[in-house]
């Protein structure tokens, strides 16, 4: 295994993409999916169009299948070329993203790689978001969640706020499975994390009702970002005012 190639659970490693930033934290993690007397590998979000990145990921094995967790270019950009590279099909929620290969469907089971990866669609952090879970990953399984759940941090809503909250819901019912996140580090424990995530969007509208309060109800986008989210750098500021567009329309659909 070459030594930027790390291991991230008992069937799964995560090479680091060179995309470091203000939304991909130290970049994205690519992961590797594969039993131990497997003869082929999945690779789950190629990421960045970066050349020496994508022949580290298609020198690690004979890739069978690559699946992509949502549309978003630090982890769809490569895909053409690592599917020319590796002749491996791409599959995503989006038929837009995929590459010689099937749109994924919630809930379907795939067994690649030794080892049975189940689709679980959850739209929030994007409308095609998909979280994958590997029941027989060690003790207690894994997910691969994507941006749905960062290593550290929260993420964007670029999608539907309820329906994040209902992803995020599903998600926990699953109990202390390791989270494999899209960025970030490894977590112990998905039951833990989508609990303080919750907590956390519940705070938040709270924080946007009050500054409807103060602001009126017909205050924009703008406005109560600055007001919610008034310590959030400029680099990220289109980020902050997305999750603000998401959480007033969540509210003004639900009064």
């Amino acid at each position: 295994m070459p030594d930027d190639i790390m291991r991230t659970s008992p069937l799964t490693r995560s090479l680091l993409a060179p995309n470091a930033g203000p939304m991909t934290l130290d970049g994205t993690n690519s992961y590797l999916i594969k039993a131990p007397d497997a003869h082929t590998i999945v690779v789950v979000d190629p990421g960045p169009l970066h050349e020496g990145h994508l022949a580290t990921l298609a020198a690690a094995g004979r890739v069978e299948l690559v699946l992509i967790t949502h549309r978003h270019a630090d982890h769809t950009a490569a895909s053409v070329r690592f599917a020319e590279l590796t002749g491996a099909p791409v599959r995503a929620f989006d038929p837009a993203f995929c590459v010689n290969g099937d749109p994924l469907g919630d809930g379907e089971l795939i067994a690649a790689a030794g080892t049975s990866i189940r689709i679980l669609a959850m739209p929030g952090h994007t409308d095609d978001s998909v979280c994958l879970h590997l029941p027989g990953d060690g003790a207690t399984g894994s997910v691969l969640t994507g941006d749905t759940i960062l290593g550290r941090g929260t993420s964007i809503i670029d999608g539907a706020l309820a329906d994040y909250l209902t992803s995020l819901e599903a998600l926990r019912v699953l109990g202390p499975a390791i989270v494999l996140p899209a960025h970030g580090p490894v977590l112990p424990d998905l039951a833990a994390i989508c609990s303080a995530y919750l907590a956390h969007r519940h705070e938040r509208l709270d924080q946007v009702r009050a500054a409807l309060d103060t602001l009126g109800s017909a205050a924009t986008v703008a406005q109560v970002t600055d007001l919610v989210y008034s310590q959030t750098d400029a680099a990220v500021r289109f980020a902050a005012e997305a999750s603000v567009r998401a959480q007033l329309a969540y509210l003004r659909a639900t009064h």
